[in-house]
């Protein structure tokens, strides 16, 4: 019933319900954290970073010799990564990791994958990294500063799952908007009338052309249900310099959490 009202609504007022999918696209909805995601997120040593009106919450854990950078997803947090933060520590690795803008314990407001994209080519020089893990929509931001910023040279990059093109994501909030394919290219101008980037072109199996990585790898779950493992499959398809990790049984959010995952992502980052 409501989508079929917001088609009708689509017809009659375009662009009362063309705003309505620009903040569903914008405005993130944050996961609860478990109990032992926010006991890591307490142990770290926590600053704020100011960016574009945002106060970004920045989080440090250890002191070893080799650094790594977190990059979460989008409507996910740091603390989505407690798992892995504790197996890193255990093998001697100072862990940054940040909440994106409208994320986490950052404050909160209007954003968007471009603002996020900045940020990450902004905690990368900050934290003077050489290695990045991220999750999910990260990969998008990700791979797209590592484009835009050349100088960036990772020694190893781990992409747990990702997706491919953003015209995908803007397909999803239609669906679940509910909109016509009208108000749905009416979203899209208004996208690239903001950013002056054709949607198109955003595509993570092109962007890892044009990146300065030494070495990558995807991990993906055969039956994830939030990414189709063919997006993952076409990302690596494109970039020489990765490879392909194919999982079972663990899914979308549960891959961060797999045991078997998080040795082989330590072995690949030490390697």
């Amino acid at each position: 019933m409501q989508k079929a009202f917001i088609k009708l609504l689509s017809i009659l007022l375009p662009g009362v319900v063309t705003n309505l999918a620009y903040r569903q696209l914008t405005n993130p909805q944050i996961r609860k954290l478990r109990d032992n995601e926010i006991d890591t997120l307490n142990k770290a040593e926590k600053n704020v970073l100011p960016f574009k009106g945002f106060d970004i919450q920045t989080y440090k854990w250890g002191s070893g010799s080799e650094s790594v950078l977190l990059i979460h997803g989008w409507e996910g947090q740091a603390g989505n990564f407690s798992d892995l933060i504790e197996k890193l520590l255990e093998n001697n690795y100072t862990v940054y990791a940040f909440d994106g803008p409208s994320h986490g314990f950052s404050s909160k407001g209007k954003t968007s994958l471009f603002e996020f994209t900045e940020l990450v080519g902004v905690c990368i020089e900050k934290f003077n990294v050489r290695k990045l893990i991220s999750h999910s929509f990260g990969g998008v931001a990700t791979t797209y500063a590592l484009k835009a910023n050349k100088d960036l040279k990772m020694d190893k990059y781990v992409l747990i799952t990702t997706p491919d093109r953003f015209s995908e994501r803007i397909d999803e909030v239609a669906m679940q908007v509910g909109i016509t394919d009208k108000v749905q290219q009416r979203l899209i101008d208004r996208l690239e009338n903001e950013t002056q980037i054709p949607v198109k072109t955003m595509n993570v199996s092109d962007f890892v052309k044009e990146v300065n990585v030494e070495r990558a790898i995807i991990f993906h779950d055969e039956d994830d249900r939030v990414i189709p493992i063919r997006l993952s499959q076409n990302v690596q398809k494109n970039w020489p310099n990765c490879e392909m990790r194919v999982v079972k049984g663990t899914g979308h959010f549960r891959i961060l959490r797999d045991d078997a995952v998080l040795n082989e992502i330590v072995a690949f980052l030490g390697a």
